[in-house]
């Protein structure tokens, strides 16, 4: 018989916004998109303020400008590959490259 742990995984990260237009509408919703591709609760936390991976609008209000720090938190059974996706579209600038 295995042993099942009620202590879910926890992964964090810290991230610089690199598009120059910061966590907009469009740069949110590809964000959400990734997110919701995995069972993990995932928050997003910027200047005190920390909110749902999945809710768009709160992505926004977090108001995190090119060249600001955010930090992520995952925690459930796939959080370390929920992490390092997010901080791959972080890291390429959600596709921006204008």
């Amino acid at each position: 018989m295995s042993e099942e742990t009620t202590d879910p995984q926890i992964e964090r990260a810290h991230a610089r916004i690199v598009n120059r237009l910061g966590l907009h509408a469009r740069a949110a919703a590809k964000f959400v998109s990734t997110a919701e591709r995995f069972s993990s609760e995932i928050d997003v936390a910027r200047a005190g303020q920390s909110v749902n991976a999945c809710s768009i609008m709160g992505l926004m209000m977090l108001g995190a400008a090119c060249g600001e720090d955010i930090t992520l938190e995952a925690r459930g059974p796939d959080a370390r590959d929920a992490i390092r996706a997010l901080l791959a579209l972080l890291a390429d600038g959600f596709g921006e490259h204008d």
